[in-house]
This record gives structure tokens, sequence and C-alpha cells, in this order.
């Protein structure tokens, strides 16, 4: 057992990493049996609805902001000089970095209770306008109702997930992705249940809801509340400064991320439009095999991000570049393997004629998107560095990227259907977007560590 651990800590697979992992192996399968279910349960034209039901709903990214990411680093680096008395449920170290961090936590909570309450009345509504414009108005399908519902538990995540990134930040990574491990079980197995049962479009909505009610539940009746409500308390004479600290940050990551929403939720919608329903299933179920695959390699970066954070607090940059180069060849081996096998699995159901195929894109389109995802894999990795050292040097390169492939998205779509946005998208990415974010990470990394 001891061979075993040692074998798998050197692949950077440490216990942290190992729950991720695992809640990512178990999405990756249990989405593999909801693409199952979905291609059982639903119809064409219903499966349209369910994969644009998500792309619509990333629209809380203009909520949220980038701040779940920027917790994390500022607590991290706060962290960096705190330690926890577990006996006592309380907090040691020098009264401002305990301070600050108190002030983090109360400002955390506010900000995504506002949000979350701004967010599911803009959600109600935008889904209304969409679906009732571009839908179609002939197929009977009951929308409004699941719509409503998954709204609703999208607003409610934004405070969970709030304060899941607070616990990661604090150094609490393990417990948080058990919990997120149990999240996914939850949700897996209501998901499923709901489906059978014949709920249809209400599946993932009640899904949702619960596994979030569930993950709540566990952060109020846990160890983790006490954490939380000690550090509640104390008294916060120095303070975080929004608008000096993390507005200055937010604001180029927010507006990286709401880049982020054109460049990979756009697809659904602008199918949705141009093609209906049924293409934009197809689309909607290869992205959710592809991005299955991708949530499990982005772990190994992932759960490096505090020790990212707390490196650079202390500036030990070699020991920094060492775990980074390490950590992203390792995701990156973990993707170009998974990706091999949906490959081959989805030849294997297309050789012998399986009907599942059918509600996949084709063969080579799954290649060529395949590689584009691969290659942004390597360009979030980069990003995730370099956010790290609490800058953001990617404004000018995501708004851009965002323009261009937006751009490509809607004309390609809209002249040469889904083949042309797959395409346009992965050309943008290999040629345009790798070569610069390179560049940009090597300059940055040269200036910032030199000092």
């Amino acid at each position: 057992m001891k061979r075993i651990k040692k074998y798998l800590a050197n692949f950077g697979l440490n216990e942290a990493v190992f729950y991720t992992v695992l809640g990512r192996l178990l999405q990756g399968v249990g989405g593999l049996l909801i693409v199952l279910m979905v291609s059982q349960f639903l119809s064409k034209q219903e499966q349209g609805y369910y994969y644009t039901f998500s792309s619509i709903l990333a629209i809380q990214i203009f909520f949220e902001l980038g701040l779940s990411g920027i917790i994390v680093q500022f607590a991290a680096h706060e962290m960096a000089h705190i330690k926890i008395d577990y006996d006592a449920a309380s907090f040691l170290g020098n009264e401002k970095n305990l301070s600050r961090l108190s002030s983090l936590l109360k400002f955390t909570l506010k900000w995504f209770s506002y949000m979350s309450l701004i967010l599911i009345i803009i959600l109600i509504i935008a889904g209304f306008i969409f679906f009732g414009y571009f839908g179609e108005k002939s197929s009977g399908i009951n929308w409004k109702s699941p719509w409503v519902i998954v709204s609703v538990s999208t607003s409610f995540s934004l405070i969970v997930n709030a304060i899941l990134s607070f616990l990661e930040g604090i150094g609490k990574i393990k417990d948080v992705a058990k919990l997120r491990l149990f999240q996914i079980v939850t949700q897996l197995i209501v998901l499923a249940l709901c489906f059978v049962l014949g709920m249809k479009l209400f599946a993932f909505p009640i899904a949702n809801l619960l596994a979030l009610l569930v993950s709540f539940l566990c952060i109020i009746f846990s160890a983790k509340l006490q954490l939380l409500k000690k550090l509640w308390e104390i008294p916060t004479i120095y303070k975080v400064n929004y608008k000096k600290e993390i507005f200055p940050l937010q604001w180029k990551i927010s507006l990286s991320w709401i880049s982020g929403y054109f460049i990979y939720q756009i697809f659904n919608p602008l199918i949705f439009i141009f093609e209906g329903s049924v293409a934009a299933g197809r689309m909607g179920m290869t992205l959710a095999v592809i991005n299955g695959i991708l949530l499990v390699s982005l772990s190994w970066i992932n759960t490096r991000i505090p020790v990212f954070s707390n490196l650079i607090a202390k500036n030990e940059y070699s020991q920094l570049d060492k775990l980074f180069n390490r950590t992203v060849l390792q995701s990156t081996i973990i993707s170009i393997l998974g990706i091999c096998i949906f490959i081959i699995g989805f030849f294997y159901l297309q050789y012998f004629n399986i009907e599942y195929y059918r509600r996949f894109l084709p063969l080579p389109l799954i290649i060529i998107l395949s590689l584009g995802y691969v290659i942004n894999q390597v360009i979030s990795s980069l990003a995730i560095y370099l956010r790290s050292h609490k800058k953001e040097p990617l404004l000018v390169y995501s708004v851009v990227s965002a323009i261009l492939i937006c751009s490509s998205t809607f004309f390609m779509g809209k002249y040469f259907g889904i083949d042309g946005i797959v395409d346009g998208f992965t050309i943008i990415i290999a040629i345009i977007c790798l070569p610069w974010s390179l560049h940009i990470f090597f300059n940055k990394k040269k200036e910032w560590h030199s000092k």
C-alpha cells in the first residue's frame, strides 16, 4: 500500500488530487451514463433543449465575475502566515493576516448572496425570451417549469461554490474535494432516478438542486462551519480592500471569464438558432464527453492553485516552476489518453452501427474539436499559473480571442453549419491563441520573477 501511495504521489496524485480526480472520474463515467440515458429517455429535440440549458446557464459567469478563483488565491496568500488549531477550532497567526482573512470571508458571503438574487431573476427572464422565440413551438416540449427550477438551483450554487472556494483557499482542499465528490454522486443518482421515472427535462434541474442542498447541509453540520464562525468573529481591523486589491484584478479576470463564455458556451445557442434543437443536441452531447474528460485532467492543475499561491507568497519560484511543469505534463497526458479512449469508443459504435453514435457529431469533427479543446487546456493551465500571482496579464488576449471565435462561430455557423464552427474554432485556438498565450506566459514569468 505504501509503494502504491508513493507511486501515485510521484505522479502528482496526493489525497486532494485523488478525491478530486475520483470525483471527476465519477462525473466522467456518470456523464457517459447520462449520455446513454439522454439518448434513451429524451427525444432528439429534448436533447437539444437539455444541452442548450447548460450553455445559457453559463451566463452565471457574468455574475460570478471570476471572484471564486480570486477568493482561493487571496485566502491562500493570507494563510501562508496563518495556522489552524484544529483542537480549538481556531486560527493562529498575527492580527493583520487574521483580520484580513476574516474580512475576506464576510465580503465573499455578502457579494455572492446579492449576486444570487439578481441572477435568478435574469436567468428566468433570459430563458423565457430565448426558448420562447427560437424554440420549436409545435414540438410540445415542456421546458418552462424545468427552466425555472434550474435557474433557482444555478443561483443557489453561487453561494455554495463561494463557500467551497474559501475553504479551498484556507487549505481545506481535501475536505472540499470529498464534499464535491459526494455532491457529484448525489447528483448522478438522483438524475438517473429522475430519468427512469420519466421526468424528462425535469431530471437535471431536480438533481442539481438536491445535490446542492446536500452539499450545503454537509457544510452546516460539520466542523468546517465552526471554523468559519470563529473566523467571522475576528474583528476586521485590517481589511482586504475591494476597490484597491480585488477590483483591479477582478475586472480583468471577469472580462477574461466573460470572454470564455463567448468562446466555449456560444456554440449550442447559435446552433439551436441556425440548425434547430437536434443539431444543438449533437454538439452538446459531444462537448459533454470532451468536457468530462478535461474536467478529470484539469484536476491536477486546479487542486494545485492554493499551493502555487503559497509558493508565490514565499517567493519560492524555483519550486513553483518545477511543480507547475510536472503538473502540466501529467494533466496533458491524462487528457490525451481520455480523448483517445473517446474516439476509439465512438469508432466502435459507428463500426457496429449502434444507434447511439448518431447522437454525436461525425468522427472527423470529434477529432478536430477534441484537438482544439486539448490545446485550450494547456492555455488554461498557463492562465492559472499567471493568475496565481494575483495578476491578470491575459485581458487583451482573452477579449480578442473571444471576438475572433465568437465572430467565427456566428459567420461560419450561418454559412457552413457545424463543420464551419468546429473548423473555425480549432484553427483560431491552434494558430492564434496558443502562440500568443505562450508568449505572454514566458515574458511575464521572466518579468515577475526577476524582481
